[in-house]
């Protein structure tokens, strides 16, 4: 599947859900089926930026994008971590007040029948996300997937406290748990806010042109020394990530009397390595004459690995 495609699957879904949700809970009167109403209204901007964003990283370089249009999908994947805090936030202003001014809620078994629905079908469309997220490594879609296994948690806890208001309308009747409701949806708050955090850094990080991770910059590394004693060593090795697109640019030291056309040949051994490995990838190797075999300059990774 392609990553356009599971973005339009993510965005029919959460449109469904969000109207269901809506009408659903105005007919009971419950704030945290509201709540969910707008993360799921959260989550359908997010699906659509995500569609634009996927679709827009899959063109080529251009003109004016010489290192093509993968960094659209890390300001998408920054941009739905921040709709998730203005939603979490929403949640709890509106739950407050409902905490200062309680009512009883009517037909609780229509909203937990809902929240069931809804954490059952936004399973199914994460998995789906998640898989190809992985597949084609979009950071876009990863987003829209946290989003979407996130509204499963929080659909789940909305269940729980319906099914407590329920119970206590056929045991405890003569308890007040008009608390119960918007308790539940300032914790859907909390959950939100804690998932926003962690998709801002992590869609973020690439805005900032981060290093790869280590392992994988250890496994450049460990290319360069397997090709020794023809390669005498390497340095400045730097790497970064747009979207899916990756990369490399590291000076390659060989024998002063190789050959051009022999250092050549090793340029391009070490770039079909990362290619086979990172399919989108860049990789710019610069010769230079070495005076010396074992310089590898590979700094931390190896301490990493000690350690």
């Amino acid at each position: 599947m392609q990553p356009s495609q599971a973005a339009s699957i993510s965005v029919v879904s959460n449109t469904l859900l969000v109207v269901l949700k809506i009408v659903s809970g105005i007919m009971i009167g419950s704030v945290a089926v509201i709540s969910e109403a707008i993360h799921s209204a959260v989550d359908l901007i997010a699906a659509l930026i995500a569609l634009f964003a996927v679709k827009t990283a899959a063109k080529p370089p251009d003109r004016d994008h010489p290192y093509g249009h993968g960094k659209y999908e890390n300001v998408s994947g920054t941009i739905e971590a921040l709709l998730i805090f203005v939603a979490a936030a929403w949640i709890i202003y509106e739950a407050v007040g409902r905490l200062l001014h309680p009512r009883p809620l009517d037909a609780p078994l229509a909203g937990m029948i809902v929240m069931a629905a809804s954490a059952l079908v936004n399973i199914v469309v994460s998995e789906i996300l998640f898989r190809v997220s992985k597949a084609h490594d979009s950071i876009a879609l990863e987003a829209d997937a946290w989003h979407l296994r996130t509204d499963v948690y929080t659909s789940v806890g909305v269940f729980a406290g319906l099914a407590v208001i329920m119970a206590h309308e056929t045991w405890f009747p003569q308890v007040n748990l008009d608390w119960v409701d918007p308790m539940a949806a300032i914790l859907v708050a909390m959950l939100i806010f804690r998932a926003a955090y962690h998709l801002t850094v992590q869609s973020a990080r690439d805005l900032t042109d981060a290093s790869l991770p280590p392992d994988e910059e250890k496994w450049i590394c460990q290319c360069m020394v397997a090709m020794a004693p023809r390669v005498m060593g390497f340095h400045k090795l730097r790497t970064r990530k747009a979207g899916a697109q990756r990369f490399v640019d590291v000076h390659m030291l060989v024998a002063p009397e190789m050959s051009v056309a022999q250092a050549h040949g090793l340029a391009d051994e070490l770039v079909e390595q990362v290619k086979s490995r990172f399919p989108r990838s860049t990789v710019a190797v610069h010769i230079e004459p070495g005076d010396g075999p074992g310089d590898f300059d590979c700094g931390d990774l190896w301490d990493d690995e000690e350690n």
